[in-house]
């Protein structure tokens, strides 16, 4: 059977309009020969898009979220995405590197304080009422404007609009997925999402993480499961697990290459982990989603 091969990772344009301006807002339409290719592709940097027209999935993961009018879907940096579209889509696209925001917020956790990013745990879409997503769209136009006509002072607002628009898309996050909205609160469970999302590879243990925070394991046990609804070591085993299937399916890896790249002790170890997550072998999972696919 062919192996997998490496797929295409995106970088942000960085040069468009100069090192201050990390973000842009694109119209998908104008995407449409990236959109129409429907291949699947990482991005590496963050991504929110606003649906205004047309019909038929867009996968992050594996996950399928349906394409229609008032969606909202939010891509985290090396996520697998793929667009399969029915009709043709329209819509916004916000895009961002993380330096747009520690810059000027001077806060490293800054964008792990949000629900929807960095969150395995949650879905990663948001549907909205129809009076919701024009405030949001006319947000969209009013950034779209400063980009078309740049002052000196349009970082300042780009910025300001971009964080009133983030804090408001948190908020209908909450409501509508029952979550914390809450963005100030203990400083300790966003610092365990960012170390887990940098560290994941080779730390597997809830005491590593512990110990890199200065609290007990109970303690951070406890803020995971009120934060997110189960317990820190179910987190790391989930963060090991989606990196593993990402690399099943989309590199050439061999499994004894990807039990070294993800720092299991040997291949027999990673298959049992991987087994008691699936319920499969790694590799007959490739087989089977080869098949499939």
């Amino acid at each position: 059977m062919p192996q997998p091969q490496d797929i295409q990772h995106f970088q942000f344009l960085r040069n468009k309009y100069g090192p201050e301006l990390l973000l842009d807002v694109g119209r998908v339409e104008s995407l449409q020969n990236f959109v129409l290719d429907q291949t699947p592709h990482t991005l590496a940097f963050y991504d929110i898009l606003f649906v205004t027209h047309g019909s038929g999935t867009f996968s992050l993961d594996q996950v399928q979220h349906d394409l229609q009018p008032g969606k909202i879907i939010f891509t985290t940096p090396g996520q697998v995405r793929r667009w399969q579209t029915i009709s043709p889509v329209q819509g916004y696209t916000l895009f961002f590197e993380e330096g747009f925001t520690t810059a000027f917020f001077n806060d490293p956790l800054f964008l792990h304080r949000f629900e929807f990013f960095h969150n395995q745990a949650r879905p990663n879409a948001l549907c909205t009422s129809a009076a919701e997503f024009q405030q949001l769209t006319q947000h969209l136009e009013a950034i779209e404007q400063e980009f078309r006509h740049l002052q000196n002072d349009s970082p300042h607002m780009i910025r300001a609009l971009f964080y009133q628009m983030l804090v408001w898309l948190n908020r209908l996050y909450a409501q509508q997925h029952r979550t914390v909205a809450d963005t100030e609160g203990n400083h300790l469970i966003y610092s365990f999402r960012k170390l887990l999302e940098a560290h994941f590879r080779q730390h597997h243990q809830v005491q590593e993480y512990a110990d890199l925070l200065h609290i007990t394991p109970v303690q951070l046990n406890e803020m995971t499961r009120r934060y997110f609804g189960t317990t820190a070591s179910s987190l790391i085993k989930g963060r090991l697990l989606l990196e593993a299937k990402r690399e099943l399916l989309y590199t050439s890896k061999t499994v004894a290459e990807i039990a070294f790249s993800l720092h299991f002790s040997d291949t027999a170890n990673f298959n049992r982990f991987f087994r008691s997550g699936t319920g499969l072998t790694p590799k007959s999972y490739r087989e089977q989603s080869a098949a499939h696919a």
